[in-house]
Order: structure tokens, then sequence, then C-alpha cells
């Protein structure tokens, strides 16, 4: 099972990626992490033969310096660019690129050690969840045509919520591992994020745990009554129907836990993590043990979102300084 590891977007998934300094990697190793979650672009994949044939030698030359270095590694196809567009919008036309992809990508992941590389079918499936079953179904029969031995992880469509297994069939293969993201609650995880109109642009200085009557939950209200936002104030209500507390995470993965034993699938939580863009110190390093503690405690694998970006906990996968030491405590301290 694929555990205490991170995400690492930004490499292979995009044609000017920065692949990250051995001696990061090293330091990363030592510290106690053992698994990289590697996403992959599909549209490189998709392209003529002569790109065709980089892309997979990048994705190769990846596998094989972080095998070197003792990493499992979980190959993951991300949606995105035109790829992403036409699952959103042409579903069989987009089910026919993911296979084509997998086609190719299967064929690296196969000249890999099998217990140690994992072939993952594709992120948060943009696409209706029957759609996505076949789709699901039809991928793991391109991969295990290739890859007898790897595991093959899958999750459920649109956002892999824990949630959304309720009534969902598994993956009818022996060598299989479910993947759910876990960002909840997203009033707390993504405050202050900056790619959309969405109220949590607006939302920030939030603690972990925290009830509705905190004071700076009570502020924030005081904020976007006096300034008439009640897009945020109506969002700020949904998000505090209950409070944030780690037992409330802990009863989240307590029902992943028992569908993982009641339909004898393992599972991973293969994205969690905490936006370090307005959070204070302590609440986000709570709020990521709470988590990672809950899902050890059901014997569920986990991979933190991500390395050194918006939600990162080192500074530059480039260097070995600035490491998040509070955070890596978290992650993967006792």
């Amino acid at each position: 099972m694929p555990s205490r590891g991170f995400n690492l977007p930004g490499w292979v998934d995009r044609e000017d990626g920065v692949a990250p300094a051995k001696a990061a990697l090293e330091k990363l190793r030592r510290l106690g992490f053992e698994t990289i979650r590697l996403p992959v672009a599909a549209d490189p994949l998709l392209a003529d033969l002569s790109g065709q044939a980089v892309m997979l030698g990048r994705i190769e030359s990846a596998l094989a310096q972080t095998a070197a270095l003792g990493f499992s590694v979980i190959v993951d196809l991300h949606p995105a660019g035109k790829f992403a567009s036409a699952l959103r919008g042409e579903p069989a036309e987009g089910a026919r690129q993911a296979a084509e992809a997998w086609a190719a990508l299967a064929g690296v992941v196969a000249d890999t050690p099998a217990d140690k590389v994992f072939a993952e079918l594709l992120n948060e499936p943009p696409m209706q969840p029957a759609v996505w079953l076949d789709l699901r179904d039809r991928l793991a029969a391109t991969v295990r045509a290739k890859c007898p031995g790897h595991a093959i992880v899958w999750g459920t469509a649109p956002v892999q919520g824990i949630w959304e297994l309720a009534g969902v069939p598994p993956l009818a293969d022996a060598n299989a591992i479910v993947a759910v993201h876990y960002y909840t609650p997203m009033g707390f995880t993504h405050q202050c994020e900056n790619w959309d109109a969405s109220p949590l642009g607006r939302i920030g200085n939030l603690p972990f745990p925290a009830t509705k009557d905190a004071p700076q939950v009570q502020a924030l209200f005081e904020k976007f009554k006096a300034s008439g936002d009640g897009e945020a104030i109506a969002f700020l209500d949904r998000e505090f129907a209950g409070p944030w507390t780690a037992e409330h995470i802990a009863s989240d993965f307590a029902k992943l836990g028992e569908w993982s034993r009641k339909n004898n699938c393992p599972a991973m939580v293969g994205e969690f993590g905490v936006l370090d863009f307005c959070v204070d110190a302590k609440s986000r390093g709570n709020w990521v043990r709470a988590v990672r503690q809950a899902a050890e405690k059901n014997d569920i694998g986990w991979a933190y979102w991500e390395l050194d970006q918006g939600f990162g906990f080192i500074k530059s996968r480039t260097s070995t300084e600035g490491f998040d030491q509070a955070m890596i405590d978290a992650l993967v301290g006792v």
C-alpha cells in the first residue's frame, strides 16, 4: 500500500516542468517520506510520435530517479489542457484519448517493479459517475493488459469525495486501490485562494479547530455584513453547519475504512492539504495531523498535496533549505 507520500506536480505534467534536486529528494526520504504521487500530462502523450516519445522518456527518467532513492511512485493521469476539455465537453472523445494515453503510458509502467509503481487511472474524473465507471473499467483493462502485476488506483467522479463512494462498486480487480481526496472543510483548507471568484478568496485567518462562535469567525461575519457580501455570509453559514474538529475528520475516515473493509478494497487519500496563503502555522499543523492520524488509524494510505507550491511544505524542490519542520512533524512525526 503506498503511503507517507506527497504529490509532485509541475514535473512531468507540463512540458516546462522542473525536476526536483536529488539532494532534496534524498532529504525527504531520510525524513520518512516513502511515496511520490506523480501527476502526468496526457496532451503530450496524444501528440505526434516524436512528442509522445519525449514525454515517455521524461516519465521513464523520473521513475528511475525516484526508484533509485527508494520511493514508491503513483503514476497519475491528470486531466489538463485539451484532454481535460475533451473529457468535459465530449465524453466519448475524452474516453478515447484517455485509453490512448494509457496504452502508451502502460508500456513505461510495465518496465518498473510491480511492488513500487502504481497506475492511477484518472484524477478527479470530470464526468458523470455512470460514464466514469464505464471508462474506469475500460482503462483498467488497458493497463492490466500490459501491467499484470501492478496495482491499479482508481477514484470516483467528479471530485473523489468520500461521500461519492456510497453505492459505487469497487473495480473488479484483485489488485486495486481506491483513492479519495480530502479538503474538508474547504473554508479552512482553501482560505485566501486566488484562482477564481469564490468566497474562499475573501475568507482568511480562520483557525482549526473552530466553531461558528469563535472570535475569528464572528469577526469575518461582521466584516461581510458590513460590506453586504451575502455570498460570503451564506458560504460561511454552510461551512459552519457543524464544528471544525478532529473528531469530524475521524468520523469521515472511519466511514472510508468501513467501505474499504466491506468491499475488500484497500483505500488511500491521494490528496489532502491546506493552502499556505493566510493560515496560521499551528492551525495548519492541527488539520494535517488530524487527517494523517485518522487515515493511519483506519489503515488508509496517504499522499499530501503538494510538495512545494501553494499547499506545499518546502520552499523549493531544487533546494534542501526552506523545509517547514512543523508541517513535516505533522505528516511523519509521532
